[in-house]
């Protein structure tokens, strides 16, 4: 006979499900960086050769071999709604159709699309994020975008793809060093916005501090605990999970090639969190380096996350079209690679794909990811929503 405890623990893992997996894709938000912080480089920048979305030709690698079926697709929100125009709901349009490339390749392929806005709760100065640009909100900054503004962006951006059920709409990347309600009220206008839209498919809204998971319950960078306000959230269609990121290096940053941080010692406090508030979560940026140290962390965080019902998914941190031989994850300077398939490393040696994708990350792809159906937060049958795509 099972021990209570082991009766416990079985079914609670018989209850976790992980429903997406898979890589986020970086380059759309590449080519704005200026050592002397000049606002306005690379804007609006050249399409495969200052920016790029994603290599059309790996996302049948990535499902067919790779077996996933989720891609977070970074943008600017510089670029989407130009300086000129300011953020809202007018867009560049050249910018948004390569965009919508990419979006399409990957729904068309039967797998699922986090669109991801990179920029930190910030717009109008990319040229340094995440240290500059005006916080989206902040009334006592002249420059900076309004709340309202933010909620128009996310009203036209998914009506957009109200019709594509295998969208999920990720509101911001990352917010920092801001009052935490601040966050909380951005979230809710995009939510606004997007529900307004007639938009069904699942959201995920970030918290502050770099939407940290291990300082959930903490003040951090001054402001109060993301666990302080982001309960409070309200989805009408009850269709909004907890965007989190997760790096295992000393300082949480994703910089150095040592792991030492463990998913299950830090996340703790955020799942218990998770369950006091019947929330889910996905952690949509993790990594770690390419040595048998990483590879136990990573096998753990992943276990971790596929053991707590409160976890419903993951994109691993960065495959991208135009790393080259850069690293976007855990390479203390190093020229490592990327997650991209075919990458190299700066001494000619397999990249990232290889050393730390296939050797640990691909074997722990759950078998029964959602395969079809709207983007939920329990599974295709979780919302009834729109068949086909409106463009």
């Amino acid at each position: 006979m099972l021990s209570l405890k082991a009766t416990l623990l079985f079914a609670a893992s018989a209850a976790a499900k992980i429903y997406y997996a898979g890589v986020a894709e970086s380059g759309g938000e590449f080519g704005v960086y200026s050592a002397t912080a000049t606002n306005g480089t690379g804007l609006p920048g050249t399409f495969g050769v200052d920016y790029a979305f994603l290599n059309a030709s790996t996302v049948n690698i990535w499902v067919d071999q790779n077996k996933i079926n989720t891609f977070r697709v970074a943008f600017l929100l510089e670029r989407m709604c130009p300086l000129q125009y300011g953020l809202g709901k007018r867009f560049n349009e050249t910018y948004f159709s390569h965009f919508n490339d990419a979006i399409t390749a990957i729904t068309a392929k039967g797998a699922y699309a986090i669109l991801d806005p990179h920029n930190y709760m910030r717009y109008n100065d990319p040229s340094q994020q995440p240290a500059t640009g005006s916080v989206i909100g902040n009334t006592t900054d002249p420059a900076a975008a309004t709340t309202a503004q933010f909620q128009a962006f996310w009203n036209e951006l998914a009506g957009r793809y109200k019709g594509n059920e295998r969208v999920i709409f990720g509101i911001m990347n990352e917010p920092h060093d801001m009052p935490t309600a601040l966050v909380l009220q951005n979230d809710q206008a995009a939510i606004n916005g997007i529900r307004a839209s007639g938009a069904k498919q699942l959201i995920i809204a970030p918290g502050n501090g770099y939407t940290g998971g291990h300082s959930w319950t903490q003040s951090s960078q001054g402001d109060a605990p993301s666990a302080d306000y982001l309960y409070q959230i309200r989805d009408p269609l009850n269709n909004t999970a907890i965007d989190i990121h997760e790096y295992l290096d000393y300082d949480f940053s994703g910089t150095h090639t040592i792991c030492n941080q463990s998913f299950a010692a830090n996340l703790g406090p955020l799942t218990a969190w998770l369950k006091t508030y019947q929330l889910k979560a996905m952690v949509t940026e993790f990594g770690g380096d390419n040595n048998t140290m990483c590879d136990a962390y990573l096998t753990d965080a992943v276990e971790y996350m596929a053991d707590n019902a409160e976890y419903i998914g993951w994109t691993a941190w960065a495959a991208g079209p135009i790393w080259g031989t850069g690293s976007p994850c855990c390479n203390s300077g190093l020229g490592l690679g990327s997650l991209e398939p075919g990458s190299r490393a700066s001494d000619g040696s397999p990249g990232l794909y290889y050393t730390v994708w296939l050797k640990v990350l691909e074997k722990l792809v759950p078998k029964n990811l959602q395969r079809n159906g709207m983007s939920s937060l329990n599974g295709a049958a979780g919302v009834k929503g729109v068949k086909g795509y409106s463009g």
